[in-house]
């Protein structure tokens, strides 16, 4: 069952700071937002440490992290692995949630429990 006319709900970790597997997840986001699904970008691990990286539009991939932001896909920025990635100013700054509910970390059974399939990248 899928809330409103959405689709589906699905919850995209990003953990790999590979700026080449994130790019996947952002382009997966869009085209799911397209999609009509309700989708949510939650970013941990080492790919936190992309949120500064990306906030400089010169870099690669920085034009396609702007639209998911611009899109408000992303649903929140792990504040444990920020803080160890040195990027949690940069999130804070650009507005991103923080999310710290699991020990410092976003639990993904929250996104379980509301009823969103967990992809993990």
């Amino acid at each position: 069952m899928t809330d409103g006319c959405y689709k589906g709900k699905v919850a995209l970790f990003a953990f790999n700071g590979d700026p080449m597997c994130f790019a996947h997840v952002l382009i997966n986001a869009l085209d799911m937002k397209e999609k009509n699904y309700d989708v949510r970008v939650i970013i941990e691990g080492s790919a936190t440490k992309l949120v500064a990286t990306l906030a400089d539009p010169e870099k690669p991939f920085a034009s396609l992290y702007e639209k998911v932001k611009a899109a408000c896909l992303i649903d929140c920025v792990c504040r444990a692995c920020s803080a160890k990635m040195g990027s949690l100013k940069s999130a804070e700054v650009q507005g991103l949630p923080i999310c710290d509910e699991l020990l410092g970390h976003p639990s993904i059974a929250r996104y379980m429990d509301a009823g969103y399939t967990v992809l993990t990248f």
